[in-house]
Parts: C-alpha cells; sequence; structure tokens
C-alpha cells in the first residue's frame, strides 16, 4: 500500500479513534460491573459473562474480520465493524435483563473484533520504516491508553450520576463520528487477498471456546467431575479438532496452520494468551475489591485507576518503542511481564480495610507500566515474518490468542474466587475476609499465568528474529501465506 506521509498518518488517526471506542467500552464496564450485578441479579460467577460474551465472540471473530479485510478491502470492513458495534452499543444501554445485556454485548463483540483486526492490520501495512512504525504503535498504544483513562472516569461520573445504562449509550455519538471520520479521511482500499471465507472455521472455533467457558463458569455448581462438566469439555475439545482439522484442508484457512512454523508467531501467541488470563484478573478483580471490599464508589474505582492508565499509556508512548528500538523484543517484554507479575501479587496481599496509598496505588502503577512497556514488543513478535499481505490474519491471530486467553482465564479466575470464598466462609470466615480471601487466591493464580508468559517469552522467543521483526524487516516467505 503505498499512501503519502500525510495520509497515513491521518489514517492512522481514523484507526486510533475506532479502536479508542473498543477500549473506551471496557474500561466503563469494568468500573460498572458490581452495579449491574446488583441491579440485574447475578451471581459472582455469572458476571464473568458480561465480559466472557463480550470476549468470546471478540476473539472469535477477530479471524475472521482480518480474512474479510484481506478479501474486500479494509475501509469497508472498518465501516461495517463501527456500525454493528454501535448499534450493540445502543441494545446494552436498552438491556434489562441479564439474558439481554449478555446477547448486546455478545454482538459488540463480533463488532469490535472486525474494527480491532482491520485496525492493526492497517497500521502493520501502512508503517514499513522501522522508527515510523515504532512511532505509529507507540502513538496507537498512548491512544488506546487513553481511552482507559477516559473510560474509567467516565464509567464512575455516569454510573454514579445516572445509572450504568449510559456507559453503553455513550458510544452512540463516538461511533457516529468515527463513521462520519471514516468515510472524509480513510482512503477506498480495495481487498489483495484470493479465497473462499472460511466460516465453518469461525463458528467451530467460537463455539468451542464458549462451551469450554460455559463448563469452567458453572464447574463449582454443577461439581468439576459431573457429567455435563465433563461433557460439555469434551464436547469443546471435540469442537477444537474439528476446527483444526477444517484448517488444515480448506484451501483458504482462517488461520492458516503454516503461520505457526515461524517460531516468534507461535511463541508471541502462546506469552498473550498468557498474558492476558493475568491482566484480566486484574481488570475484573481489582474493581470488585474496590468496590465490594473497600467501598468505593463507581466514580472512586475510576479515579483509583487514573494512574495506572495515565503511566501504561505514558511508558508505550515514550518508553517501549525505544527500549524496543534499543534492546530488541525479548528484554522490554520480559521486563514488562515482570511488573505485572509484581503488581498481582500485591493485589493478593490486600487486607479488608486496605489504604489506597499503601496497599492499591503500588499494584496498580505496577501493572500499568509493565503492561505499557510489554505489549508493544508482543504485539511486533507476533507479527515477525509475515508477508504484508497475510497482515490481516496475523493481527487476527494474536488478537484472538489474546481475547481467547483473557476469557478462559478469566472463567478459571472467577470460579476459583467463588469456591474459595465458600470454603472460607463455610470455615467460619466472616463473609468480607472470605470474599477478600477468594479474590487474594485468583490475583496469585493470575500471578502464576503472567509468569508463565515471562518464562515461555524469555525460552522461546529467538532475539534475532525478534530484533530484526522490531526494526521493520518483514520477511515474506513461510509464514502467513495461504495454502
Amino acid at each position: 500500500m503505498i499512501l503519502d506521509n500525510r495520509t497515513r498518518w491521518l489514517a492512522l488517526i481514523v484507526l486510533c479513534l475506532g479502536d479508542l471506542m473498543i477500549v473506551l467500552d471496557g474500561t466503563i464496564v469494568n468500573v460498572a460491573l458490581p452495579t449491574i450485578r446488583d441491579d440485574l441479579g447475578f451471581t459472582q460467577e455469572s458476571l464473568a459473562w458480561v465480559v466472557n460474551a463480550y470476549l468470546l465472540t471478540f476473539g472469535g471473530f477477530l479471524l475472521l474480520g482480518g480474512r474479510l479485510g484481506d478479501l474486500f478491502g479494509q475501509r469497508r470492513l472498518f465501516l461495517i465493524g463501527i456500525a454493528l458495534f454501535t448499534t450493540a452499543s445502543l441494545a446494552c444501554g436498552l438491556a434489562n435483563s441479564q439474558e439481554s445485556l449478555v446477547a448486546a454485548r455478545a454482538v459488540q463483540g463480533v463488532g469490535g473484533a472486525i474494527v480491532s483486526a482491520v485496525a492493526f492490520s492497517l497500521i502493520i501495512t501502512l508503517f514499513t520504516e522501522p522508527a515510523e512504525r515504532a512511532k505509529a504503535m507507540g502513538v496507537f498504544g498512548f491512544v488506546l491508553s487513553g481511552g482507559g483513562t477516559a473510560g474509567v472516569l467516565a464509567g464512575g461520573i455516569l454510573t454514579d450520576a445516572l445509572d450504568w445504562h449510559w456507559i453503553f449509550l455513550v458510544n452512540l455519538p463516538v461511533g457516529i463520528a468515527v463513521f462520519a471520520l471514516t468515510l472524509a479521511l480513510l482512503p477506498g482500499l480495495p481487498g489483495h487477498a484470493t479465497g473462499r471465507v472460511d466460516f465453518a472455521g469461525a463458528i467451530t472455533v467460537t463455539a468451542s471456546l464458549m462451551l469450554a467457558v460455559f463448563a469452567i463458569v458453572k464447574g463449582n455448581d454443577a461439581g468439576w467431575t459431573s457429567l455435563q462438566t465433563l461433557g460439555l469439555l469434551g464436547v469443546a475439545a471435540a469442537l477444537m479438532a474439528l476446527f483444526l482439522a477444517i484448517e488444515a484442508r480448506v484451501s483458504a484457512p482462517l488461520m492458516p496452520l503454516s503461520l505457526f512454523r515461524n517460531r516468534n508467531v507461535s511463541t508471541a501467541n502462546v506469552v498473550g494468551a498468557l498474558m492476558a488470563a493475568g491482566m484480566f484478573a486484574y481488570f475484573f478483580l481489582s474493581a470488585l475489591y474496590l468496590q465490594g471490599i473497600l467501598g468505593y464508589s463507581p466514580l472512586e474505582v475510576g479515579l483509583a485507576y487514573l494512574p495506572s492508565t495515565l503511566l501504561w499509556g505514558a511508558s508505550s508512548l515514550l518508553l517501549s518503542d525505544k527500549l524496543v528500538m534499543r534492546y530488541g523484543i525479548k528484554t522490554p517484554l520480559i521486563g514488562g511481564l515482570a511488573l505485572m507479575t509484581l503488581g498481582l501479587i500485591l493485589f493478593a496481599r490486600t487486607p479488608v480495610d486496605g489504604s489506597f496509598l499503601i496497599d492499591v496505588l503500588p499494584a496498580t502503577l505496577a501493572v500499568g507500566l509493565g503492561g505499557g512497556i510489554a505489549f508493544n514488543p508482543l504485539l511486533l513478535s507476533a507479527m515477525s515474518g509475515v508477508a504484508p499481505t497475510e497482515a490481516g490474519l496475523a493481527s487476527g491471530v494474536v488478537n484472538t490468542a489474546f481475547m481467547m486467553g483473557g476469557a478462559l482465564g478469566l472463567a478459571i479466575l472467577a470460579s476459583l474466587a467463588a469456591s474459595r470464598t465458600d470454603s472460607l466462609a463455610a470455615s467460619g470466615e466472616g463473609s468480607l475476609a472470605a470474599l477478600n480471601g477468594g479474590y487474594h487466591a485468583a490475583f496469585l493464580l493470575g500471578a502464576v499465568f503472567v509468569v508463565a508468559s515471562a518464562v515461555v517469552g524469555g525460552t522461546l522467543l529467538r532475539s534475532d528474529v525478534a530484533t530484526a521483526s522490531a526494526h521493520g524487516e518483514v520477511a515474506t516467505a513461510g509464514a502467513g501465506a495461504n495454502d
């Protein structure tokens, strides 16, 4: 794709605005989760579906979104994704039952998947020079962090001043503005790939992961060795095997298995899945701790997250790209994951009468700094050795790994927290102490997930290939090519 310099940077602004809406929605929801739980009668375990319904369809359709963009044109798919996400946001804002909210969140995930897959693949394709790509990725990360900052504040203000329905309705003016700006600023880009759309692959992988998450979320109630739990997990495994068989045989697979012949690409996807499992523990459980244990209002929760999100954005924009250009991908990735692990461990020791300055702030700052440093090198390593014409597929794969890791990890952590809480309550602990003990167990397991991601990355990432990728040298042989 050859565009003049001004057009490329204007296109980046539009892409950032589109993904900004997706991140804005995610952080707003985290702040409002306890209020949604109380209003609609969710249990602690079932509340995870407000997040997981979105994550599952998001992850399941990222691959399809990237493929459709490659086939039919990036701008066309970007507009479709924005329209779908905005319409689903209206449905979320009007929801008055658990079922209607979860269903609308699932549709939101489809729209968000299309927007994210197209936006990231366009950035990789638009910016090929070393310094420009690093700068563009830094700007992208900064804008997304800005969305996180705006989201936590807006979520607190809207939930306190109005009600939780408005955290979704706020997407409407943003979505309309992004749609109009896309038509005005983003050039019409034709599709450049050939082949059919692998709908069977998208359906089987999404169904497999949804069943696995459902089995895990219901495991405490049904029993982990019950026919329901084991049966659902068995069906999920069978569907995943069917998905892999489909991908091995179709002429234009949703997820070309040849992509994973590239060692760095395979490793980065595993690292991303494990990192996400720990990161979603932070976002989901810390909000519940702040409101449920410390008694913060939604606005106070938003303000509590503000230093972390600002630090995430600043480190992504001002620090991460410099570290990657100087040290390659491996060193800043491991360093960032280590800081995230520290933050989760600090949250695992927070007392019932915790202090913000002593118990909460250091943990959130460690996660914010670590995430801002680690995310950029993770994405760059996941794209190493991928041909530009397959950027949509490769970006879809890494984002899918991230979202699926987050969904499965969150289901496991929410179930562990609930089980530990029940166990402590049965042994005579007070209600707050038992609830906090459940959160501690989940935070510790989240830290284990992040440590595992650092071990995998440190052991298997190839520094030479990672550094080359960070400097913009895109290989065209092998990985990412269609069969």
